[in-house]
């Protein structure tokens, strides 16, 4: 982690404590990260260029103006200060990467600020995302845009992982979990598939069937489960 690192709170003041000898040896240790939402890790330099870019079609939900000004909440910092705050601020990023161009490029700037550089963040990146459908793209082709960027790094480097999301529904997860039973017979580096999503909504037990057949085809699996208390059960 370079000592200039865009940190704040008591991470900063933790990486403020140490010798620029010890802060040399965390940056030389081998780092795996195992989790890593593409689009929660979109570096704001290119958010602002995407904003900047953008042109709300008649009917977005957000003007041109409005990407642009949330954009600079996100870089003064958003007030977090109930689990839905963090689910709203993803409207727009969406918004952002909505068209196989602004996907590419901020999974290539997501790939490359973990893995690229004299000090990489980590050596070895599990990037995952659910596949989203959109005017411009379908699931499947959101999927395959993002593992063309993840494949460019070998595979001890990166390896992707499907996101089923709880807010979707079951014909949305059945599509999804197609879709990465797809890519994985085709020899992609298709991992596993994940639960995420806004822990307030649906039932963790009706993704069991879906996980099973996930296994049976020999993905991973990987779970966001008690994330709120009391544990929702339903829509």
């Amino acid at each position: 982690m370079p000592i200039d690192s865009p940190i704040s709170g008591p991470a900063a003041k933790a990486l403020a404590s140490l010798t620029s000898e010890q802060v040399a040896f965390i940056q030389s240790l081998p780092k795996a990260e195992l989790h890593a939402h593409l689009n929660g890790s979109i570096p704001i330099t290119l958010l602002e260029e995407l904003a900047r870019e953008y042109v709300a079609p008649p009917g977005s939900p957000f003007s041109s103006q409005q990407v642009l000004e949330n954009i600079e909440i996100f870089k003064s910092g958003p007030k977090l200060d109930k689990i839905s705050d963090f689910f709203s601020l993803f409207p727009i990023i969406y918004l952002l990467t909505s068209t196989p161009d602004g996907l590419r490029r901020a999974t290539k700037a997501v790939l490359s600020s973990f893995l690229d550089g004299d000090h990489p963040q980590c050596t070895y990146l599990e990037l995952r995302s659910g596949p989203r459908k959109t005017d411009s793209m379908t699931r499947e082709e959101y999927m395959r845009v993002v593992l063309e960027e993840v494949e460019r790094y070998d595979e001890d480097q990166a390896g992707m992982i499907l996101t089923l999301d709880r807010t979707t529904g079951p014909d949305i997860w059945k599509e999804c979990l197609e879709i990465a039973v797809k890519l994985k017979r085709e020899g992609h580096r298709l991992l596993g598939v994940d639960l995420a999503g806004d822990p307030m909504k649906s039932d963790v037990a009706l993704f069991e069937p879906f996980f099973r057949e996930a296994r049976e085809n020999g993905l991973g699996i990987t779970l966001h489960v008690a994330e709120v208390r009391p544990i929702p059960k339903r829509f």
